[in-house]
């Protein structure tokens, strides 16, 4: 533009100094023309020449207002260049943004998404609200928008301080004090474990205990003759209770192995073995049942060696102790190596400060609410005292020993009974003391907060799966039709929607038959583990599916039988009560509820509810047999029909039941007769020894001599469930 503007201004000078020379020329001419001019041409016509500024002024004033009128049209283009490029909205995305977000974001309606996303290679229909969109997903929505991208980093929560409490630091060794060892009894399932403790405790435990077996860890002190005192868990040694013995090897000191002398090594020996080496925990070989006369302690030392428990007899270090549970020999023997052991280990703990340690066990009491039973590792325990253990607090409202008397303070290697809790901890939970109620729910918050947090990532890992599966799927159907018209497609795509048939009602019943609906209700929350590491084991799903709607501690509930109805399920109780009331709203209901007391045989109950699930299977019972003899055919009108001369071998041969011709060990042919005679008379059975002619229904069937005919019947048989728990 402003090389116009120089092209007109010398122009005008041009023009300038043309008029300039032309006015000058004039003015030397006009005197000698005035005098001939003067009375024809009037004064008016000399003004022009006279005057040459005024020109030039015009001039002037015509290209000032042309510099104006560029000048504005130049400002006109910039700012509506400028309001054009305002007019493009900026957009902040960020990567793995969701649909939802993205259309906030644009400030628009989240259809506007999915028409900006068709025609692409993006499967709409898997798109949902919450759908990550990958980056170029993101750049074609604003792009076809007309808006302008802006990457931001990713929008990140603002991270909150943690608020966790911790164990305190290693005590200073001047204040520790002597402490008494805390022993665990594992070893096989009735090898005397129990019965070896009540010895030491003169208690009946044993007698009270369901089948014979432990099914918790108790805790016990126990104050020998000479003053000592030891603490006692006393661990299942049955196959269901693997956790439970492993959460008792972490907690212990010393581990008492019961070895049965006329048993010997059993699978949960070898675990209870290894679950001490994995905590690090010395072993006290305790072989009992020697009182018997197969008893065999030599042969349980050599068993033993194989799995690196050497005793002492055999250059080891592992003491073994000969002992009889039942008549209580050798038991102070016992004591005394486990206290020998014990002062060798130098056991010390700081009581002062506050309290840390373990819950050995849970449960909820109908009477008190939920109750812990405890090892106290550091400082004492007193009432009042603020606790928290996992995603639970308490404030200590009474403590009680083993035998349920109240005690006022606890302290370490000392098992307690803990009543105050606002929600039940898990078994094996870290307790740790705080100052106050406000920092103990703080301490939960943030245990809530960090484990939906993990849950959140793992729920995001789980999308982004899906999605990759869904573009995957969606890339191969592409890929499938691309070649083919468009009307093609189509014909195709219906033809596979036609395959699609909805499920009957019958179909959808059966379906639902293969699936049991459980809820399972135990005493103490280390019941309920034991149980679900059970089912963890469920490996015949392609049978029935195995569907775990709830599971808790305490007693049936008007909850558990409403989600039972639900879900069609049934109701599982180990070692609870269902109520008169409980009982009469489940059989209303038509709900089952089913209470054990021995966990095995809760197994078993399980095994057939699942069974009762399956169909029949169908098995052929044979009735007799018959050789073929010869063969002829028989003209009945128009036709000939083949017949058969047999021989019955065994049993019977029954025409109404069902019959297969077999031949060099292959079934050719399943069906029924049509006729069965003896000489000439139709007859309806055949025994041993007889002869007789029969024809069959399928004409086709071309009998030889040397085929065998079988008569059998069909009958339904229940199912068995081929999952196998181990025990």
């Amino acid at each position: 533009m402003n090389q116009k503007i120089l092209k007109v201004e010398n122009l005008l000078r041009l023009h300038t100094i043309c008029r300039q020379l032309h006015n000058l020329s004039q003015s030397q001419m006009l005197p000698q023309w005035r005098h001939l001019f003067s009375s024809a041409y009037p004064v008016w016509m000399a003004q022009p020449y006279t005057r040459p500024w005024q020109t030039d002024a015009l001039f002037g004033a015509a290209l000032s207002q042309y510099r104006l009128l560029v000048t504005k049209k130049e400002e006109r283009s910039r700012k509506s260049q400028l309001s054009s490029t305002k007019s493009k909205k900026e957009v902040e995305v960020w990567i793995g943004m969701t649909v939802e977000e993205l259309a906030r974001a644009m400030e628009k309606d989240i259809d506007c998404i999915y028409e900006a996303l068709m025609n692409t290679t993006i499967d709409i229909d898997s798109l949902e609200a919450d759908s990550h969109l990958d980056e170029v997903w993101i750049k074609e929505v604003i792009k076809k928008a007309g808006m302008k991208l802006k990457w931001s980093k990713l929008k990140q929560e603002k991270v909150r301080e943690n608020k966790d409490a911790v164990r305190r630091p290693q005590a200073d060794p001047a204040l520790l004090t002597p402490r008494s060892p805390v022993v665990t009894i594992m070893g096989h399932v009735d090898h005397g474990k129990t019965t070896l403790l009540d010895k030491l405790r003169k208690t009946q435990v044993a007698a009270m205990e369901a089948g014979g077996i432990t099914q918790h860890i108790g805790a016990f002190l126990v104050s020998l003759p000479s003053g000592e005192k030891i603490t006692f868990l006393d661990t299942p040694g049955h196959a269901a209770f693997s956790a439970m013995r492993a959460r008792g090897a972490q907690v212990t000191d010393i581990v008492i192995l019961v070895v049965a002398a006329d048993d010997g090594v059993m699978k949960q020996t070898v675990e209870s073995i290894q679950h001490a080496k994995d905590a690090q925990v010395p072993i006290v070989l305790a072989i009992n049942k020697c009182d018997k006369a197969e008893a065999d302690p030599e042969k349980v030392k050599k068993e033993l060696l194989a799995y690196d428990v050497v005793c002492e007899d055999y250059g080891g270090d592992v003491q073994a102790v000969h002992v009889s549970a039942l008549t209580g020999d050798n038991l102070m023997a016992l004591a005394e190596a486990t206290i020998t052991l014990a002062e060798m280990l130098e056991l010390k703990a700081d009581p002062t400060g506050p309290v840390e340690g373990t819950v050995i066990e849970s449960f909820t009491d109908k009477g008190r609410g939920p109750v812990t039973t405890a090892i106290i590792q550091r400082g004492t325990l007193r009432k009042g005292s603020i606790l928290v253990a996992g995603k639970s607090w308490a404030k200590v409202r009474l403590m009680f020993d083993e035998n349920g008397k109240a005690i006022n303070e606890a302290c370490p290697s000392m098992p307690v009974g803990i009543i105050g809790w606002r929600d039940l901890p898990s078994a094996g939970e870290e307790i740790l003391e705080v100052e106050s109620e406000p920092r103990a729910r703080e301490v939960v918050d943030w245990r809530k907060y960090e484990q939906e947090q993990e849950k959140n990532k793992e729920d995001l890992k789980m999308i982004e799966e899906k999605r990759k599966e869904h573009q995957e799927a969606h890339r191969k159907a592409r890929e499938k039709y691309g070649t083919l018209h468009w009307k093609e497609r189509s014909f195709i795509k219906y033809q596979e929607k036609k395959k699609q048939k909805p499920i009957k009602p019958k179909e959808k019943a059966e379906r639902d038959s293969n699936v049991l609906p459980i809820i399972i209700k135990g005493d103490v929350d280390g019941s309920v583990e034991a149980i679900l590491n059970i089912m963890d084991t469920y490996d015949a799903s392609h049978e029935c599916e195995l569907e775990l709607v709830h599971f808790g501690v305490g007693d049936i509930s008007e909850n558990d039988v409403n989600l039972a109805e639900t879900f069609h399920g049934v109701i599982y109780g180990f070692n609870v009560n269902a109520g008169n009331v409980i009982q009469q709203s489940a059989a209303k209901k038509g709900v089952q509820i089913k209470l054990h007391k021995i966990i095995y045989r809760l197994i078993e109950d399980l095994q057939g509810e699942l069974s009762s699930r399956l169909a029949c299977t169908v098995e052929e019972h044979v009735i007799g047999e018959a050789s073929i003899l010869a063969t002829f055919s028989v003209t009945e009108g128009k036709k000939k029909v083949p017949v058969a001369g047999c021989r019955v071998q065994k049993g019977q041969l029954e025409k109404p039941k069902k019959f297969k011709l077999i031949r060099n060990g292959h079934v050719i042919w399943k069906g029924s007769l049509t006729s069965l005679k003896h000489h000439k008379d139709d007859i309806s059975i055949i025994k041993t020894g007889m002869d007789c002619g029969l024809s069959l229904d399928d004409e086709n069937i071309e009998f030889k001599v040397g085929d065998e005919i079988v008569c059998y019947e069909e009958k339904e048989v229940p199912a068995k469930t081929s999952w196998d728990p181990g025990f």
